[in-house]
């Protein structure tokens, strides 16, 4: 008896690291260090103002029986990234549901169902809206009408949102391979693979599009840059070494979508450091300790880090220096930022929304939020607006 629970044990804390539990077994409730830190009033807060909400549970077309047999985990298990093209949203929940959104007024344009249960938010561009699911489909619909256009299969399960450009639509499986289809038919052009990890953190990695390159990270802390005319790797770089006598210390998986701005490439690793490259070669601009479960997001100046304790920090973009670290978002579970004009903008585990001011990374204002925990970083929409998507299908536009 006590074998198989010592054996069950081990199962659970393998299974944990696997799902990214980032604080693992001793994050518990009961540990009074790692409470998520209690917020505080804000002085002269400005106004947020709720512009539009939609919810995918009360557009969805079937019983609230079948929503509850769903295995309680799977809300915690995926996340779903919107996405903004012109003036459209398009979005996705668990069950099937895939909309396109006015980005105006959250009104409807279409609605469809994937006949599948999703893992992880869609890709498109003005032609093609894309998912996928944990089986490894992956279907594309018309932008226009929501019309089924194609669909395909990859390897494993899909975490990160399908990435659209160039012609093609980029899927990253979960076993480390990115496949290629192209966008108008469906058709595989090529599969970049490398060599999969005893170990990951399961968090979506996404691959970013910049010109004919596909920038990805992978575990062991390598980020590449991959031909997107052949799928051939252009160049390899090393954002952080793998460092510990364990397997679960040496975990140090490139995590999140690489941030592309201009001639630079910025990624993140857990466990490891944040660094900025070269697009073009791979020669590292600078490199910073910092560990993050969500990657890097970037502006003009600043490159921005919400690090694995939930505290959110600036860097100077030109050398990795500390501009500053607002640290009373402490076991939020803090989203990947977003850089919106004088405002840097993260969502928490309890489904607040906290702005934060670009230069000092004061409090400026919070929305408490609508339809459960906030895992997804907020999205840019039209007229200094912006779009949160929540853990329990809530989709609304928040203006400042």
């Amino acid at each position: 008896m006590r074998r198989a629970a010592a054996s069950r044990l081990a199962a659970a804390v393998r299974r944990a690291a696997a799902l990214g539990s980032l604080a693992l077994l001793a994050a518990c409730p009961s540990t009074p260090g790692l409470q998520p830190t209690e917020l505080k009033p804000i002085e002269e807060p400005r106004e947020t103002r709720l512009l539009w909400l939609q919810t995918l549970r009360e557009l969805y077309p079937y019983s609230d029986e079948f929503l509850a047999s769903m295995p309680i985990a799977d809300a915690a298990r995926f996340v779903f990234f919107p996405v903004v093209v012109g003036d459209s949203v398009y979005a996705a929940w668990r069950p099937g549901t895939v909309l396109r959104l006015n980005a105006a007024n959250g009104r409807e344009r279409w609605r469809v169902q994937a006949d599948t249960q999703l893992s992880g938010g869609v890709g498109a561009d003005e032609k093609t809206v894309v998912v996928a699911s944990e089986k490894g489909e992956v279907i594309a619909f018309n932008a226009a009408d929501g019309a089924v256009r194609w669909r395909a299969r990859v390897s494993s399960e899909v975490l990160a949102a399908p990435a659209v450009g160039f012609g093609l639509v980029l899927v990253r499986s979960i076993d480390n391979r990115i496949f290629a289809f192209g966008a108008d038919d469906g058709k595989r052009r090529w599969v970049y693979q490398r060599a999969p990890a005893s170990l990951i953190l399961r968090v979506p990695a996404g691959v970013a599009i910049l010109g004919d390159t596909g920038f990805a990270g992978f575990s062991g802390g390598k980020l590449v840059a991959i031909s997107l005319a052949n799928g051939g790797q252009r160049w390899e770089a090393t954002v952080s070494v793998p460092k510990g006598s364990t397997e679960l210390e040496r975990l140090a998986d490139v995590v999140g979508t690489p941030a592309v701005q201009g001639r630079e490439v910025c990624a993140a690793a857990y466990q490891g450091r944040v660094g900025c490259f070269e697009a073009s070669s791979g020669r590292q601009l600078w490199a910073r300790e910092l560990s993050s479960a969500s990657g890097v997001a970037l502006d003009s100046r600043f490159a921005f880090v919400s690090d694995d304790k939930g505290a959110v920090q600036a860097l100077e973009r030109s050398n990795g220096r500390s501009i500053w670290k607002q640290d009373k978002l402490l076991y939020r579970k803090t989203t990947l930022p977003l850089a919106e004009a004088n405002t840097i903008v993260v969502g928490d585990l309890e489904g607040f929304v906290h702005f934060l001011a670009r230069d000092s990374g004061a409090f400026v204002a919070r929305f408490p939020g609508r339809g459960g925990p906030v895992r997804v970083a907020p999205v840019n929409l039209p007229g200094s607006a912006l779009l949160v998507q929540s853990e329990d299908g809530a989709i609304y536009a928040l203006g400042l």
